[in-house]
């Protein structure tokens, strides 16, 4: 099955699919699976990522990494998951904490990180989400005070974090209070592991996935003042520069995954054979195969849109093909692989097979980063103009 778009992709990006491909497929879905069963991390395909150039290809030249963009590391991303093997930490440390630093951070804090995320050594974890805010950032609860020294003090909660445990910091959301007008105002802070009062407890989820999730406490953590990313006055825009690639690699991560599927079922399809053809003659099974394949190639192109708009600096017009982008690829993932599991059958159920698991993981891509409802009220509102409900 094809991987890539002639007519949209330069040769470069092309060349970059195969070798990436080629790398997937030395590791697969089972050694993925291995590891999540046996409770550990992927860490030699993450080394020979890390080896080859492609966890850090969105990150400056000068620090390590390959000077590219969030278009290169979307292919990286789409064709480990396309072999079975997605490495869910580039969506959260390369793409959104590299990207941050990159943009926002301190001389000190970009020599300090990002070789480190460039060549693997060093991973960041990123924590937003909070039990009672939901999807609502203006709702996030964390707070960043000075004390008279200058030091922060963070405190608050948060869940749904992941690879807390394998990150050597996290990036971590919190708001601070405008001297001028009272409000709080999101600002972004470097917080290591093993930082006093920063303690962390696994969420137990049902998703078999290496990547744990975990909830945070932080409890009157002390950070000295250089913790802080960036502008304390622009935290938002820095929040948003994060945000945006976080969506266009969930995309990435879910196309990776419903072509993974789709190509499982073709083959079976092509294969079984139960009556005088195949069973992919039949159109009842031929059809919904197609139509997934037109709908993974479609949020493809989208996300392929949002990645060139992002690294091309316009971040209003990436918010929003990112956030059309993460729909598309989102619902196309899980109508792929539902639809394998259906070709497959009784099959499609076994571990043998590995599909079953990826009707848990496709949903992943619908809600996270942002559900699909946020993002309909994002295009609602902001696209066509609507008024807000809330």
């Amino acid at each position: 099955m094809s991987s890539a778009t002639s007519t949209v992709e330069t040769e470069e990006h092309q060349a970059l699919r195969r070798a990436v491909a080629a790398l997937g497929q030395r590791y697969g879905r089972e050694y993925l699976a291995r590891v999540a069963r046996e409770g550990g991390h992927p860490d030699e395909l993450w080394a020979d990522a890390a080896k080859l150039g492609y966890l850090g290809v969105n990150l400056p030249e000068e620090y390590g990494g390959g000077g590219g963009g969030i278009a290169e590391l979307s292919i990286v991303l789409e064709e480990l998951g396309a072999a079975g093997c997605p490495l869910l930490m580039m969506v959260v440390s390369p793409a959104i904490c590299g990207t941050v630093i990159a943009r926002f951070g301190t001389e000190a804090q970009k020599q300090a990180w990002l070789p480190g995320l460039a060549d693997g050594s060093r991973t960041m974890a990123f924590g937003i989400t909070e039990p009672d805010a939901g999807s609502n950032s203006h709702r996030i609860t964390t707070t960043a005070r000075r004390d008279d020294g200058g030091d922060w003090i963070l405190t608050g909660r948060k869940v749904f974090i992941s690879g807390v445990d394998i990150a050597d910091a996290t990036l971590i959301v919190g708001r601070t209070e405008d001297a001028r007008s009272g409000r709080l105002k999101p600002c972004l802070f470097i917080v290591p592991r093993d930082t006093p009062g920063f303690t962390r407890s696994v969420i137990d989820m049902e998703l078999q996935a290496a990547e744990k999730q975990f909830e945070l406490v932080l409890d009157e953590v002390r950070l000295p003042a250089d913790a802080l990313v960036g502008d304390e006055d622009a935290g938002l825009l820095q929040l948003f520069a994060g945000l945006n690639p976080e969506r266009i690699m969930t995309a990435a991560f879910a196309i990776g995954m419903g072509r993974h599927a789709l190509a499982k079922a073709v083959d079976y399809a092509k294969t079984r054979q139960v009556w005088k053809e195949p069973i992919g003659a039949h159109q009842a099974v031929a059809h919904p195969l197609a139509a997934a394949h037109i709908e993974l190639e479609l949020a493809r192109l989208m996300m392929q849109k949002a990645a060139r708009l992002y690294d091309a600096g316009d971040d209003m017009g990436a918010g929003e093909a990112a956030n059309m982008a993460k729909y598309a690829a989102g619902e196309a993932c899980v109508r792929a692989v539902d639809q394998a599991v259906h070709t497959l059958g009784g099959n499609g159920l076994t571990r043998e097979y590995g599909l079953a698991s990826l009707i848990t993981a496709s949903r992943v891509a619908r809600i996270a980063p942002v559900s699909r409802e946020m993002i309909l009220n994002f295009i609602s509102h902001q696209t066509l103009g609507l008024p807000k409900s809330y």
